[in-house]
């Protein structure tokens, strides 16, 4: 039995994306107008992700970016969802995420992941042992830098150490829910791109959680992307971006993010348009009611203690929108917790 309690937290990944017939600098212009959007809407935390050598994205210089979202906001958290830590000696994130917590003091988070963020040209690109996995250690270490102060200590981050920045676990997978548990940090699962694992993951994790100084109870954050407009039919069609977008990256074909269509399966066939809806389930879809519904379905299966809301749409405008009709749904929802 469930029993509704209070609000349910709910917060924004974006992606910067670069849309077709734009350029980068567009990208990051339109990243700091949805934030300050988002701001007055209520969402709770703003996050930008690593990736590289993707021309649709512009993200890349994580730290960066989020240096700027912070300077244009006032009150919304700030942070990484997240930043890939095989790529970055410990110590170098810390020093830029502790500076960061520094300028814009308990509004940054830095998310962790343990993927490249590339493809193998990006792994040798970053200088990087592909055949190397040292993420539980890095987590660690890291943690070590961004806790309380080490006077006597060889290495210290400066700034970075005691700002206690709040560090989480990334996963779309059960390695990562494993490592959040073990360390007694919060979680967030890339369910909107990858959910096959969702189920276990969250389970293991809530199972194994240990209380540490980083946090006392589990902590779990749902992703979920979200396509909505005034028009349900507008809606459907605004997805056919991201649909034709992960089609092409699963073809070994990244590019800007394209134009909706209006027929999906003409574009990318059936089959692929199946699979490519397979792994973008964990979605919201249609105007405000439909949208409403379909998350308060999402928190009452899965019981997320936040929904953190994505969504790749070409328009800004119409991105705009879909994150406000998003916010007014997101802000009827009520945290599900066992009775």
């Amino acid at each position: 039995m469930l029993e509704m309690t209070q609000h349910l937290p709910y917060s924004l990944l974006d992606l910067s994306p670069v849309p077709e017939g734009s350029t980068a600098q567009d990208a990051i212009r339109n990243t700091i107008d949805l934030a300050q959007h988002a701001e007055g809407w209520g969402y709770h935390r703003f996050w930008l992700a690593e990736h590289h050598n993707m021309p649709g994205i512009a993200s890349a210089a994580t730290a960066v970016l989020i240096g700027l979202v912070a300077q244009a906001t006032r009150t919304i958290r700030v942070g990484a969802g997240g930043i890939m830590l095989p790529n970055h000696a410990p110590l170098t994130v810390a020093e830029a995420f502790g500076t960061l917590a520094t300028v814009f003091p308990d509004r940054i988070d830095l998310g962790l992941g343990r993927a490249p963020g590339g493809d193998g040209a990006v792994v040798r690109a970053l200088r990087r042992d592909p055949m190397a996995d040292s993420f539980p250690q890095d987590v660690v270490e890291l943690l070590d830098y961004l806790g309380p102060e080490r006077p006597g200590a060889a290495v210290r981050a400066l700034p970075g150490e005691g700002t206690n920045l709040p560090v989480w676990i990334l996963g779309s997978s059960t390695f990562g829910a494993q490592l959040a548990a073990h360390l007694g940090l919060p979680y967030a699962f890339a369910s909107h791109f990858a959910p096959d694992e969702l189920d276990r993951a969250l389970a293991i994790y809530r199972a194994r959680f240990r209380p540490s100084p980083w946090g006392s109870k589990p902590y779990a954050i749902l992703a979920a992307n979200v396509f909505a407009a005034d028009d349900a039919g507008e809606a459907a069609y605004l997805r056919t971006t991201m649909q034709l977008a992960f089609a092409r990256l699963r073809t070994g074909q990244p590019g800007k993010l394209p134009r909706p269509v209006r027929d999906i399966d003409a574009e990318i066939g059936a089959g692929m348009r199946q699979a490519v809806d397979h792994s973008l389930r964990i979605s919201a879809v249609g105007g405000r009611a439909e949208v409403e519904d379909q998350l308060a379905r999402l928190v009452e299966t899965y019981r997320p203690d936040e929904l953190i809301l994505t969504g790749q749409i070409h328009d800004h405008a119409a991105r705009l929108r879909s994150f406000e009709i998003a916010a007014e749904a997101a802000s009827g929802l009520a945290l599900q917790q066992a009775a």
